[in-house]
């Protein structure tokens, strides 16, 4: 098993796994359903909420006819492993209400894992590292606030330089 993604400048706690996670809603109340989001975060078992980035609105991505969402970045360290915090996650996006009718379409509440430690995992539910993350300008903007040296365990390129690719014109 991987060790932990080192946090910078804090004193790792006592938890077998940091992920850093990615929550985004553009219905409804927007950042009363992310607060609500991570509230219920800061309840599951074996687990402890780190750091927040900023929270911004953004523009949609994938399907573009939609309203802007609220975004922002969670870390969160869990004894859970990969397919626990999945379905710990969507139990919650589930309370919050939301339901799945359109791939990219709009929600009152979603939260994807985008990174765990550097673990690198593909089941039918959940790839890791987040397999769209490295595209999504948003994504990168936050994770750099929380991490801008981390690299990502598949490209073997910083947050920073996935950015920079990004803003040059992508990655395939």
């Amino acid at each position: 098993m991987d060790s932990p993604i080192p946090p910078s400048g804090t004193q790792e706690p006592p938890y077998t796994h940091r992920a850093l996670l990615c929550l985004g809603s553009n219905l409804g109340p927007r950042e009363t359903l992310i607060y609500q989001a991570l509230e219920e975060i800061k309840l599951l078992p074996q687990s402890a909420l780190g750091r927040l980035s900023s929270l911004i609105e953004t523009e949609p991505y994938g399907l573009k006819e939609q309203p802007p969402f609220m975004n922002q970045v969670a870390e969160l360290f869990t004894d859970l492993e990969p397919a626990e915090l999945l379905a710990s996650l969507l139990a919650i996006e589930s309370k919050l209400g939301r339901i799945r009718v359109q791939k990219w379409g709009p929600r009152l509440i979603d939260i994807d894992i985008l990174l765990m430690d550097k673990i690198i995992y593909k089941d039918e539910f959940l790839v890791l590292p987040h397999p769209d993350f490295h595209r999504r300008d948003f994504a990168l903007k936050l994770l750099i606030e929380l991490e801008p040296e981390l690299v990502h365990p598949v490209l073997d390129k910083s947050l920073q330089e996935l950015y920079q690719d990004l803003k040059m014109g992508g990655i395939k």
